[in-house]
């Protein structure tokens, strides 16, 4: 690696209870999973994007426009900072799984813009930056998305995290911060599986239709994801106070709500019934839904009954929430080897 990089990363991240009423001025319960996604910059008499195999140039103003690759994420970024010469070779690795509902695409988006603020010689609060990654997504690449992935991607660790009076579609810089409370210190051991059911889903898919229906006010909707935000709260006590059957209850809730409202899905219903079926007191999505990862709690010190359920019904991979550091600047070049850049 040329001494003159800069390399950024940003974790995956799970929700725990609340989800998803960080849409809808509510509160979430989240933490980090000890997966990352990487970004390296590096000075380059041009631009390019590389991920894996792949590469593609970056030499004008036209090549920043979406293309439906991956790469779309990245180029996104470099529109919404004003970089549409580069002068870098971008390189994106990420260990979370593509569209698996940790999160992976948000991971990615905050690496990269905390890199690149980096090599334009600026720097943004966490709270700024959290919004900043949101408004990328939301305004450039088009997504239905809340707030929590952003935050967690940025703060990292086990957060409860309250959006009460933040409106979706505000204009980054009118709303107000989220309040981001951490949890780590107090809970010393998380009892959470998660199990991704190998099914890729897109969160978009399953966030915009619902949401369409609570801006037309359909009564369902609005008084299910403001029971939802109450969750979140109790959830919150309840993890506290180490009160498991409360805690299985009000996730089981949260679940239901959700499903009811067409954000579930076949493969995600196989996996909580089975860890129900295996003794869990509660499982719901960590995610959007339709695919993606499920998460369940589990209070036994073998995990092993309930790891064999999850595997039998389809469970692709599985993985434990674990407070880690949110986003981070692992390297810049040293003095006078780089510095910032513009286009």
């Amino acid at each position: 690696m040329s001494p003159a990089a800069w390399v950024c990363s940003a974790p995956a991240r799970a929700n725990l209870i609340g989800n998803p009423s960080d849409q809808y001025g509510g509160t979430t319960l989240a933490c980090t999973v000890p997966l990352r996604a990487r970004v390296t910059l590096t000075p380059a008499a041009a631009g390019r994007l590389v991920r894996g195999d792949e590469e593609v140039s970056v030499a004008t103003l036209s090549d920043l426009e979406p293309r439906g690759d991956l790469f779309d994420l990245a180029r996104a970024v470099l529109g919404f900072l004003g970089l549409d010469r580069p002068r870098l070779r971008i390189e994106l690795a990420s260990e979370i799984p593509l569209q698996s509902g940790l999160a992976g695409s948000t991971a990615l988006l905050v690496a990269l813009l905390e890199a690149l603020l980096a090599y334009q010689g600026r720097s943004l609060g966490r709270h700024a930056l959290a919004e900043a990654a949101r408004e990328v997504e939301r305004t450039q690449l088009g997504v239905q998305c809340g707030y929590v992935d952003h935050y967690l991607c940025v703060f990292g660790g086990l957060g409860y995290v309250d959006f009460r009076g933040k409106a979706l579609d505000a204009p980054v810089g009118k709303a107000p911060f989220a309040t981001v409370e951490p949890l780590a210190e107090a809970v010393p051991a998380l009892p959470f599986v998660l199990a991704f059911t190998g099914v890729r889903h897109a969160s978009d898919a399953v966030h915009r239709p619902i949401r369409e229906r609570w801006l037309a006010g359909e009564p369902q909707v609005v008084e299910a994801y403001e029971r939802v935000a109450r969750l979140g709260v109790a959830g919150k006590k309840a993890l506290l106070e180490g009160d498991w059957p409360t805690l299985g209850a009000l996730m089981n809730e949260n679940h239901a709500i959700q499903r009811d409202l067409g954000g579930s899905g076949p493969s995600n219903e196989a996996l909580i019934a089975a860890a129900l079926a295996a003794g869990a007191p509660g499982a719901k999505l960590a995610g959007a839904g339709h695919g993606g990862t499920v998460v369940a709690l589990w209070t036994e010190p073998d995990p092993g009954p309930l790891e064999r359920a999850l595997r039998r019904a389809g469970a692709t991979a599985l993985y434990r929430p674990e407070p880690c550091p949110g986003v981070r600047l692992e390297r810049r070049p040293p003095v006078g080897a780089g510095g910032a850049g513009a286009s």
